[in-house]
């Protein structure tokens, strides 16, 4: 298993939830049929981002 990181960081963490629901509901959009585990992260430098596992 490998986490897949989505290519764009946000300054706020709601930013990057709105990302994260987004993919729960819309994950065939990007070829994957279910997604195991979507989680929102912080970078070093204070931004979040979403991975996932598909």
């Amino acid at each position: 298993m490998r986490w897949v990181y989505f290519n764009k960081l946000y300054r706020t963490k709601f930013q990057a939830g709105c990302l994260a629901k987004r993919l729960e509901h819309d994950g065939w959009t990007y070829g994957f049929d279910e997604m195991r585990v979507i989680e929102i992260f912080r970078s070093r430098r204070g931004k979040y981002g979403v991975r996932f596992i598909p």
